[in-house]
């Protein structure tokens, strides 16, 4: 070879390494695929603000207020969610956010940045907004009325804020009157010309009373202000009214340090800036105290370093989602899916401060962790079903802790939570859901918590009578009887007992792993005693029963569409929780008649309409059919169809609300090509995942393997052939401890 062909070989390879290696480095990350618009209309009530995983703050755009144009307002109907893609009027950004919840609360201590004369009123200090732009960490856009440009991003428990206004005077308010929660009280300080302090009251939740809890803050200005005031809304006088100019107004108090209070106030700072001049704010927040709160900041973020803070955000998003990688698919798959990961980071998340204080359960005591978090907001009717065995399976830490938690709620309240927000109870929603969670951690063997503390506690709930009870106020006939007879006009009966046949028999499961056998056999008995709702005769379904034993009279099975008053059931109908006893499919199948009845009346309620894809009660029906040998490919079918026609890259992509993230993970899920059917049972159902490949990174301080990879081979439409490191599985289920073991699962279609 002549020195001539040599050097352009030799060329040719250097180019060929450099052309890999700038489209390796041009590879999109895990990150880069989320779109946090997903969800935030079509009731998926997510938002696209800056928050980091299981952050306390959130720094979210609130625009359901103030005007006329909104589609959605909190002040005209029913909204639960401080954020709608549909609206574009902007009242400032919330410092303490829900995501994915079906009731207001919260979305309060409001930043917003204005310029010319201070107003106070909303509908008129609020902009039309334009030019959004949003990823993990971060989000910005553009208020047309001020020709200000805003940006936010956060750490977990510190929101930063950068305006960047015209020239002229300029002003940030803060408004503590404004909010998403139905309560309403607040307080602030200006500490000086850079600083204010304070705290706002949340709570009930779901229009439940005793959920109450202040908030407090410490806001800093990265600038000082050339002056500065506080306002409050003066109240409606009558025969005074004459004599007054503010009657029914804001009134403001310029240079005003002392302690300002009341239902409708805030603050503001005012500055003289130059064209494009940038100004920019800390909220650090706490459930105990200012002090805490301003430690907070001091700790998380010392200095106003925007880029810094949005590079550490986008940091520990790359951290939480690159757990999962993924080949093949569509650009829009993909999106789809890091987005439903990224949702499922936001809730639970943390509340306890970074000295380790946070508000103990149902008091105003301070508790202190020791090691690792304290979380909250725990939707557990959703997340039981599907939530947390994903945490399990890929990030058994944080699932840890969160299982810690509900057992330190159990220690200070005397109760497992239900529904818990900001350590209070909501008592929103059905069952003793606290149990499945706890189980199935245990059973996927992440076992370091109390385990016996733990089961006094579901012991408690499961046996205490009615009238002491606050999880299982019913039970007195449900241990009777075997079931909840219907009492009152439209209650709950059937959903509650339902529950409470779940979580017994995961206590069962439990009580079993604890060598507790004559427990073991009495809670697995109390679980199967749904077969008492199971109307063999005339509807072949579950029905109503009333205290005598017979059966509801005046049934219509589809009383419930659509979420109206439906007797016996909440959020459904019978078609909907007819297969709502996934401990015990082969049972009710042999109720119904045998496989081939169940399998017509399954595929009944997907042909005929009555499936709710975006509620809990059967969102594990699709996975059924591989309890039918031969069916199999009716759960691929389906999930494949559900997948295609709900999930978008789009605002309105989830198909309802997304309950702290189970929508998502039910998306997650099924992306990957399998499915925890039921809490307590961990096999998962397998169908086929939309990816050539998926790798999911194990945490080898809990499981044995390094990493599992799913993939899919052929381009058939259904699955032919399911095997494990080579081994053919001769089953549409695979378990637990087979997939954390690592390896390759491999599906052939």
């Amino acid at each position: 070879m002549s020195n001539n062909v040599l050097r352009l070989a030799i060329l040719t390879f250097v180019l060929a390494l450099s052309s890999l290696d700038a489209a390796y480095s041009q590879e999109k990350k895990s990150t880069d695929w989320v779109n946090p618009f997903i969800g935030s209309t079509n009731y998926g009530t997510t938002n696209p603000g800056a928050i980091v995983p299981q952050g306390m703050v959130s720094v979210v755009p609130f625009n359901v207020s103030g005007s006329a144009s909104n589609k959605w307002d909190k002040d005209n109907q029913w909204w639960s969610t401080p954020y709608s893609w549909d609206n574009h009027f902007f009242t400032g950004y919330s410092h303490v956010n829900l995501s994915g919840v079906g009731c207001p609360e919260l979305g309060v201590i409001l930043l917003m940045p204005t310029t010319g004369k201070v107003e106070a009123n909303n509908k008129v200090y609020g902009s039309p907004m334009t030019k959004q732009k949003a990823s993990p960490g971060f989000y910005s856009n553009h208020l047309e009325k001020y020709d200000i440009t805003t940006e936010v991003t956060a750490s977990a428990r510190v929101g930063l804020s950068k305006f960047k206004f015209p020239e002229g005077q300029s002003n940030i308010l803060l408004d503590l009157g404004t909010g998403l929660t139905n309560e309403s009280g607040a307080a602030l300080r200006i500490v000086n010309n850079r600083e204010i302090e304070g705290w706002r009251m949340t709570g009930t939740f779901c229009y439940n009373d005793g959920t109450e809890r202040p908030v407090y803050f410490v806001a800093r200005f990265s600038k000082p202000a050339k002056s500065f005031g506080a306002w409050k809304k003066m109240p409606q006088m009558t025969a005074e009214s004459a004599w007054s100019s503010t009657d029914g107004a804001f009134k403001f108090y310029p240079e005003f340090q002392a302690q300002m209070a009341g239902d409708s106030i805030g603050a503001y700072m005012t500055f003289d800036t130059e064209s494009n001049e940038e100004v920019l704010v800390k909220v650090a927040v706490s459930y105990v105290s200012i002090e805490n709160a301003r430690q907070n900041m001091e700790v998380e973020m010392p200095d106003f370093n925007f880029n810094q803070t949005r590079a550490a955000a986008k940091t520990n998003w790359e951290e939480a989602l690159s757990r999962v990688s993924v080949k093949g698919g569509t650009d829009d798959q993909k999106t789809i899916f890091y987005t439903a990961l990224y949702h499922m980071h936001i809730h639970p998340n943390v509340i306890n401060d970074v000295n380790g204080q946070y508000p103990l359960m149902e008091s105003y005591g301070i508790g202190e962790v020791k090691e690792g978090d304290r979380y909250t907001v725990f939707s557990l009717w959703d997340t039981y079903r599907n939530f947390h065995p994903l945490m399990s399976l890929i990030y058994p830490e944080q699932q840890l802790d969160m299982v810690r938690s509900m057992i330190a709620m159990y220690e200070e309240s005397g109760w497992l939570p239900k529904w818990e927000l900001n350590s209070t109870e909501t008592h929103v929603m059905e069952g003793d859901p606290a149990i499945p969670v706890i189980v199935d951690t245990y059973l996927r063997g992440l076992t370091d918590f109390d385990t016996e503390s733990v089961y006094e506690a579901m012991y408690k709930s499961a046996t205490t009578e009615g009238a002491k009870n606050k999880l299982r106020p019913d039970i007195d006939d449900y241990l009777t009887k075997g079931y909840v007879p219907y009492t009152t006009p439209f209650d709950n009966s059937v959903s509650h007992a339902l529950e409470y046949y779940i979580a017994d028999w995961n206590l069962a499961q439990f009580a079993k792993a604890l060598g507790k056998d004559a427990d073991y056999k009495r809670f697995l008995a109390q679980s199967l005693r749904y077969k008492e709702y199971y109307d063999k005769d005339e509807f072949q379904m579950i029905r109503p029963r009333m205290a005598d034993g017979s059966f509801y009279q005046d049934f219509d099975p589809k009383q419930g569409e659509n979420f109206e008053p439906s007797p016996g059931f909440h959020e459904g109908n019978a078609y909907q929780y007819t297969f709502c006893v996934p401990h015990d499919i082969k049972g009710l199948m042999k109720l119904m008649g045998g496989k081939k009845k169940f399998t017509k009346k399954l595929q009944g309620i997907f042909d005929d309409g009555h499936y709710d894809v975006a509620n809990e009660p059967d969102i594990h029906y699709p996975w059924l059919f591989n309890f039918v040998k031969g069916e199999e490919w009716r759960t691929q079918k389906e999930v494949s169809r559900l997948l295609s026609e709900h999930y978008k890259n789009t605002p309105g992509g989830i198909p309802g609300n997304d309950d702290c993230g189970t929508l998502s993970a039910w998306a997650v899920y099924s992306m990957m090509g399998f499915y925890p059917v039921c809490p307590g049972n961990t096999d998962y159902s397998i169908a086929q995942p939309v990816f050539d490949e998926v790798k999911i990174e194990l945490d080898q301080n809990f499981y044995p393997g390094k990493e599992l990879i799913i993939r899919t081979k052929g381009d058939g439409e259904y699955i032919q052939k399911i095997s494990k490191d080579g081994k053919k599985l001769n089953r549409y289920f695979i378990n637990h401890k087979e997939l954390v073991s690592g390896g390759v699962l491999e599906i052939e279609k």
